[in-house]
């Protein structure tokens, strides 16, 4: 069963690459890939049961699930009310490669202070608005994708990888971003230096009328309103969550409960059509469910593969054949790309402990060279975050914002592949160089 498990897995993974030649639905793949695999699982002979696993993994997706539809909702209560409108007219030039680097660096800095999968959902919605065509978008989208990893990869709020080795005391918050900013700044810019070279002219918006003040009914004071109050709340959900120790999803719950009030009290007295078009119960009906199941598929699949110890297994074998911290983790990183961070996280913390300072003034010379880059803050866990952050953009189903983006872009796998994937490892080993450059001098 342990092998089928994994064959189920693979011939998943395939069948969702190549989701536009089947002609299926890629979270209907996803979500048969994953109960066939928790059926197997049923039928094996392993030392637990799906009634002992399941709950707890599906505990942790469901925080993710709930925390993604909440910051959605949100985003798309700011585009109904036309608050997107408020950035276009701020964002003057129409230059594909100046709006690229726009976008590029917002997406960077704010995943650094929000989450990069809620980044990614406002910048794909704010690309939707002001870049027109679909080959130029999915550049955007691409180049969103791998700023927004980027940008998560040196806060110890911005990616779930770095939120969890920083509560689990591998890393200290200010260690990580003086150490891990230049290495993802490096990451981001290569893959866009290189994508800026090949886009040509002016972004053409799809439709004025998007962003038109005629197509919307509110008022420029309700859109400010509902903009601010939104893109505040989501900036305090990480102190809401570091004051209260409650999950995400609970803050982005709180802020969607206040903007559902506040869009009540708002258009209480407009006319019945105007304010049925404004309610969050019309609003949730734009929401793109789809990608709420798939993205539920594949970490269920995923949590299946650790369940059964696989994902254990590689880090084992990597840490007994290869003993090198860089290689360890390059690889580590590549295999973020396939499967979700947060079981190889995990595993890796399972793999190795912190070494403390007394095992490691207790060790011999030879073995106190290796184990001092376990100690807090030492080298492995720093490298250990920015690749588990970053390797995810190599392929755009190895990151939440990547899944996202694929499900609101409508990007095609194979597409991003062949014109993104290259330019994503190619940012990523640079970073990696840095970073050995930075603590070699």
């Amino acid at each position: 069963m342990f092998y089928l498990i994994i064959v189920l897995f693979c011939v998943g993974f395939v069948a969702i690459a190549f989701e536009h030649n089947l002609s299926i639905n890629k979270a209907a793949i996803a979500m048969i890939t994953a109960a066939l695999m928790w059926v197997c699982i049923a039928f094996g002979d392993f030392d637990f049961t799906p009634q002992q696993e399941l709950p707890v993994h599906v505990g942790r997706i469901s925080e993710i699930l709930f925390y993604l539809l909440g910051s959605m909702t949100i985003v798309e209560i700011i585009d109904s009310h036309g608050g997107f409108s408020l950035f276009a007219k701020v964002i003057k030039t129409t230059n594909k490669v100046k709006l690229l680097w726009i976008f590029s660096f917002l997406t960077f800095f704010l995943s650094a202070i929000l989450d990069n999968l809620t980044v990614t959902i406002l910048m794909i919605t704010l690309m939707w608005k002001l870049v027109g065509g679909k080959n130029t978008r999915w550049f955007f989208a691409g180049m969103i994708v791998i700023a927004a990893n980027a940008g998560g990869a040196w806060s110890p709020i911005g990616d779930i990888t770095t939120i969890m080795l920083w509560i689990g005391g591998q890393l200290t918050a200010l260690n990580i971003v003086t150490q891990l900013f230049v290495p993802s700044l490096i990451c981001m810019m290569v893959p866009l230096v290189i994508v800026s070279l090949s886009l040509k002219g002016d972004a053409v918006s799809p439709s004025g009328s998007d962003i038109d003040k005629s197509a919307v009914p509110t008022t420029d004071r309700e859109r400010r309103v509902i903009l601010l109050t939104g893109t505040i709340g989501l900036l305090l959900v990480p102190v809401f969550r570091h004051i209260t120790q409650l999950p995400p999803y609970m803050g982005v719950m709180l802020v969607l409960g206040i903007m559902w009030l506040m869009t009540e009290f708002l258009h209480r007295k407009k006319q019945r059509e105007i304010r049925m078009r404004l309610t969050l119960v019309e609003i949730l009906k734009k929401i793109d469910t789809p990608t709420i199941f798939f993205l539920l598929g594949i970490l269920l699949a995923v949590a299946g593969l650790q369940s059964v110890g696989f994902l254990n297994d590689i880090g084992i074998f990597l840490d007994e054949k290869i003993h090198n911290i860089y290689t360890i983790n390059i690889v580590i990183g590549a295999l973020s790309s396939i499967v979700d961070n947060v079981p190889l996280v995990a595993g890796t913390m399972g793999v190795y402990d912190i070494v403390s300072p007394e095992a490691l003034a207790a060790a011999t010379p030879v073995k106190a060279a290796y184990l001092k880059y376990f100690v807090v803050d030492g080298s492995f866990w720093e490298l250990h975050a920015y690749c588990t952050g970053t390797g995810g953009s190599i392929l755009i189903l190895g990151s939440a914002a990547g899944v996202a983006a694929m499900g609101m872009a409508k990007i095609d796998f194979m597409w991003y592949i062949k014109k993104i994937s290259l330019l994503a490892l190619a940012g990523y080993l640079s970073g990696i160089a840095a970073y050995y450059l930075i603590i070699r001098w």
